[in-house]
């Protein structure tokens, strides 16, 4: 299984969509949370995405045994893992974040 200390800086991963067109992607960033690997990527062409967005996406096994990446399906796990990606890629968030930790009762 893949693992984070496996990974570098300039990794390519080529990835196939549901209709059989690949797509190059460049590894932004990676994270281990409790035990899980998740990678943060983006398409290498420009003219697949337009918006400079990324892509979470952890390694698993398909039914065949061979290692996948697959999407994140639950909407707590992408929201804590994106939340992670968005603070190590560009930094925590000036609104919000910080001054409500600080506002209990």
């Amino acid at each position: 299984m893949l693992k984070q200390d496996d990974l570098y800086d300039d990794e390519i991963f080529t990835l196939t969509d549901d209709e059989g067109r690949e797509t190059d992607f460049s590894l932004l960033g990676s994270v281990t949370i409790e035990g899980t690997l998740y990678l943060a990527l983006t398409p290498i062409d420009e003219g697949d995405n337009p918006d400079d967005s990324y892509v979470i996406l952890k390694p698993e096994l398909d039914e065949n045994g061979d290692e996948v990446l697959s999407t994140i399906e639950d909407d707590d796990e992408f929201e804590r893992v994106a939340e992670i990606f968005d603070d190590q890629l560009f930094g925590p968030e000036e609104d919000g974040g910080e001054e409500d930790a600080g506002e209990e009762d």
